[in-house]
């Protein structure tokens, strides 16, 4: 027992994901241990965000462990590892909406006057937007604990197609080709799905965006 926990926590010190998967696809059970360890935190973060409810996000972490132990050796490396994983964690959520056959399109996502997909432009070529700007800031580093729990709120009332979006870029800072990879969708329709959701949550946070 002294020289496997050894072994684990050598691993767990020196090991990056790479070296980590090429030992669990080989059969090291420690290695993958280690991995479950290292995301266990990032994927139940996330399932909560998305499935809303801690009962359905717990089996989605658990369910998306369990693939990852299936799937594993097709893991090809050709994406990084956390989009894979966010990919699975993604379908297991998408899965359990469709049980529950819930339809989460509480509210239309519009574009309201003054805002399209591409800004229109004026005779200069600057773009011409009425809507106030989203700034381009990690949220976490502009939001008090009011403003946080208002725009949970928020996100809660968006569509699930848009919802998903804005969480894969905006919250868990994964890029528009990463997200349109896990969700196997092209980068022009995350760019899209992304600026409604935008627009639908800035609406409903105008009087913190500006104040």
């Amino acid at each position: 027992m002294k020289k496997g926990a050894t072994t684990t926590a050598r691993i767990s010190s020196a090991a990056d994901d790479a070296q980590l998967i090429a030992l669990a696809q080989a059969g090291n059970e420690q290695a993958f241990t280690v991995l479950v360890r290292r995301y266990e935190d990032v994927v139940f973060r996330f399932a909560f965000k998305v499935c809303r409810d801690r009962d359905k996000a717990e089996e989605a972490w658990q369910d998306t462990f369990v693939n990852v132990f299936r799937k594993l050796n097709q893991f090809d490396g050709k994406s990084k590892f956390s989009t894979w994983l966010y990919t699975i964690v993604t379908n297991n959520c998408l899965m359990k909406r469709r049980k529950r056959k819930l339809d989460d399109a509480i509210v239309p996502l519009e574009l309201p006057d003054g805002f399209r997909d591409e800004p229109m432009q004026d005779s200069n070529g600057r773009p011409i937007q009425t809507i106030a700007s989203w700034k381009e800031t990690p949220l976490h580093s502009v939001m008090d604990t009011e403003l946080r729990h208002t725009l949970d709120r928020a996100i809660e009332k968006l569509p699930y197609d848009y919802r998903i979006v804005f969480l894969l870029r905006d919250v868990e800072g994964n890029s528009a080709e990463e997200t349109a990879k896990i969700l196997h969708l092209s980068v022009p329709a995350v760019k899209s799905r992304l600026r409604r959701a935008r627009v639908f949550l800035r609406e409903r946070l105008n009087e913190y965006m500006t104040s």
